[in-house]
């Protein structure tokens, strides 16, 4: 409680170091820091209702489970939600009573190493968390591989997942978590509100310049409402404003670095040498920094590289489907399963639809609709393990069965 109200004392500084580091959007940055103040409180209250079951054996014996805490957690956190992933992994661990290392993406270590310096303040123990900056083959590498680290966590690539996975499995077996790649579908049904399936489809692949593992980056419309979609997509997509992450008009910042830059503006080549079409963007935006237009590609087949592989930036892809049955194969005609959106006013097609998809968030008429209390986490190669909700605690505690005899006892 005391880190939480230290990190809201100190937000305007957290938020710029985030936009310094990271290109976010200032003004976001800002309610971010406020969320994951919040997101400290909802488990700094869940820390003392972490308890096991008494047990009914048909035997002389007493049984009864404990929750102990698994011990000391490495955290891997990515580049693109610093504060947000700091707090989604240290919050919960905190609250089961385990010790932990955390390692922030070597693009965005400040405000991780700010917060480590307001735990101190705020009288978290010398030992129980511990930021190590560094660089994923070797600090990360070391943390995956520590033969004291009873558990890893890592949001990131799923390339990276795996070398994680393998590395936990070489040395200690520890156990691990992982949230990783997302090719999240957004299906827009005709009896949509056109102009509000617009606007979600549009935050849906730009927020955060489209650097977020959940973003809507697969948009399939129904063929009675495509053109006029379309259209408006195009007109909106093109007022996008791009720019200065601190000025208070601009909707997107620059990517992370050049090399996440670079890499964008390669699968938009891809894209076109494919033979998709560009309906709007596609180039970098002036001649300094790193900034991307908003882009859309149409005429877009399923097997083409930009509508399976995870771009990690400003880019859609634009689908027409005709029937639901047809919305549901392609929206899991991917490897990754970690969200989707669906925009109905049918409450019918929206049951079906939501348990027909193979993804661990769906959103309906809505999207990036997250809550402290809502676990998050993919299906498939997104990876596994929640964040949020209570279910974030329970990775990392364990279930410990104690039985002991009972004598003389009137009933069992």
């Amino acid at each position: 409680m005391k880190l939480a109200d230290l990190i809201d004392q100190n937000a305007e500084e957290l938020a710029a170091l985030d936009a310094i580091d990271a290109g976010k959007l200032y003004r976001w940055s800002k309610t971010e820091i406020s969320s994951v103040a919040n997101m400290l409180r909802y488990y700094a209250g869940a820390a003392d209702k972490i308890h096991g079951e008494v047990l009914k054996m048909s035997r002389e014996f007493h049984a009864y489970t404990l929750l102990e805490p698994i011990g000391v957690v490495g955290h891997i956190i990515p580049w693109n939600f610093p504060s947000t992933m700091f707090f989604a992994k240290v919050s919960p661990s905190l609250a089961a009573g385990c010790t932990m290392v955390v390692k922030p993406a070597e693009q965005t270590p400040l405000s991780a190493l700010f917060y480590a310096h307001l735990a101190k303040l705020a009288g978290i123990p010398d030992g129980v968390l511990n930021v190590i900056t560094g660089f994923g083959p070797t600090a990360g590498a070391a943390i995956s591989s520590h033969m004291d680290i009873d558990k890893v966590s890592f949001t990131g690539s799923t390339q990276v997942g795996r070398e994680v996975m393998q590395a936990a499995a070489k040395s200690n077996l520890k156990q691990v978590s992982l949230e990783l790649g997302g090719k999240s579908p957004i299906i827009i049904f005709d009896d949509a509100d056109v102009d509000k399936a617009v606007e979600l489809a549009l935050i849906g692949v730009l927020y955060n310049k489209g650097e977020i593992c959940a973003a809507g980056s697969r948009v399939f419309v129904q063929e009675g409402i495509y053109d006029e979609f379309e259209k408006k997509l195009v007109q909106k997509a093109k007022a996008w404003a791009v720019g200065d992450p601190f000025d208070p008009n601009v909707q997107q910042g620059p990517q992370v670095d050049k090399k996440q830059f670079e890499k964008i503006l390669s699968y938009i080549e891809h894209g076109k040498r494919e033979g998709a079409t560009l309906l709007t963007g596609g180039k970098a935006v002036g001649n300094r920094g790193y900034y991307i237009e908003p882009t859309v590609f149409i005429n877009v087949e399923e097997d083409m590289v930009i509508a399976q592989d995870e771009i990690f930036g400003p880019v859609m892809v634009l689908m027409k489907f005709k029937t639901m049955e047809e919305a549901i194969k392609s929206a899991n005609n991917t490897k990754y399963g970690l969200a989707a959106g669906i925009v109905t006013k049918n409450i019918d097609i929206a049951n079906t639809v939501s348990r027909s998809i193979r993804a661990g968030t769906i959103w309906i008429n809505c999207y990036f609709a997250f809550g402290d209390d809502v676990p998050f986490g993919g299906y498939k190669m997104s990876g596994f393990g929640k964040e949020h909700g209570m279910e974030a605690v329970h990775k990392y505690l364990q279930v410990k069965s104690v039985v002991t005899p009972i004598y003389n006892s009137p009933w069992l």
